[in-house]
């Protein structure tokens, strides 16, 4: 009887279960999937046609008989089948050897109710899981980005993702204090597309959103000046248009949602613990996620908190190479592994 090398490897997988994007880790592998968290749905026979980037192409494009859809909103399960089948084809597509069942970890918000953490769990044992970790998003940012998580420090973590900010101050294997906020990429998002129909009457879709935030989207006291034209539909007379904007009105357009995830950061830095607060006085805060990438708002918490504020390497896959660093030494882990049971 033949073996292939594949059938030694292990299964074991780590996953970032973004709203925008999914990410897995497959062990002794790295990550195998960077893809969006979508799925696009025949309405006719609700029959699924395409997950992750092929999804994503027919996002605002499909015909009347196709709907995209995100399993995921603000950071939970918002649809529990379709989260399940999407998990399922995330995990059946990383798996060496489809015959052993993988221990999978996964990244979850801090801030969401047992009910949520019972459906993740749930969906990752249906799509195929042998035993299933739930580990909060900041303790496995804070992982990813090496810092020391095991030690009698503080460490403050700011992770602004698709669906929620998640903000944690983590000593001793444990979050100390943490606040959990939705408000985060998609709502910048729908600010933005609010901002344009108040101001031009024009509507635009939730990818050219994206795309105008991460080309021209930034904070104050960021100056740079940037502009790129915008086509839309003119809601007044019901055609195609095209206009000027620059980022100066998408840091308009963005007030709200930065504001509310600076005062976010403010209280957690109030229920702070005396000894930890002079921690992060020293060491600062950790800034990740997709949203620590919008120009200025490292600057904007420097600001406000008066505290030395760094964004993480690569800010977007932290969570995923920590959950990934969790899965490749479990035994060293193993504190965190043990909180994540009484979920």
């Amino acid at each position: 009887m033949k073996f292939s090398l594949l059938s030694f490897i292990s299964n074991d997988i780590a996953i970032d279960l973004g709203t925008a994007n999914t990410l897995v880790f497959v062990r002794g592998r790295g990550i195998q999937v960077n893809e969006p968290s979508l799925v696009a749905v025949r309405r006719l026979d609700q029959k699924i046609v395409a997950f992750g980037t092929e999804a994503r192409e027919m996002l605002g494009r499909t015909p009347g008989e196709i709907t995209t859809i995100r399993p995921l909103r603000d950071g939970v399960i918002a649809d529990f089948e379709l989260a399940e089948e999407m998990i399922r084809y995330f995990i059946r597509r990383v798996q060496a050897n489809r015959f052993m069942r993988p221990t999978v970890v996964i990244g979850i918000p801090s801030g969401i109710t047992e009910v949520e953490k019972r459906a993740v769990r749930d969906s990752a044992e249906h799509a195929g899981a042998r035993e299933v970790f739930l580990v909060e998003e900041p303790m496995a940012a804070a992982i990813g980005m090496g810092l020391p998580v095991h030690e009698p420090v503080g460490s403050m973590v700011v992770d602004v993702g698709g669906g929620t900010t998640e903000i944690a101050v983590i000593s001793l294997s444990g979050i100390v204090t943490s606040i959990s906020i939705r408000i985060a990429g998609d709502e910048m998002n729908d600010s933005i597309i609010q901002y344009l129909k108040r101001k031009y009457n024009l509507l635009i879709g939730e990818k050219s959103a994206e795309i105008i935030k991460m080309k021209i989207g930034s904070v104050p006291p960021y100056k740079e000046k940037a502009g790129m034209k915008v086509k839309g539909r003119d809601l007044v007379k019901g055609i195609p248009k095209t206009i000027e904007i620059n980022s100066i009105e998408i840091q308009e357009a963005l007030d709200e949602p930065v504001s509310s995830i600076v005062e976010a950061v403010r209280l957690t830095l109030e229920k702070t613990p005396p000894e930890l607060s002079a921690d992060i006085l020293d060491r600062g805060i950790m800034l990740t996620g997709g949203g620590a990438l919008l120009h200025g708002l490292d600057a904007k918490l420097r600001e406000v908190t008066n505290l030395p504020v760094n964004v993480a390497e690569d800010p977007l896959t932290c969570v995923v190479r920590g959950t990934g660093e969790i899965i490749e030494n479990i035994s060293k882990f193993q504190k965190v592994l043990n909180r994540s049971k009484l979920y």
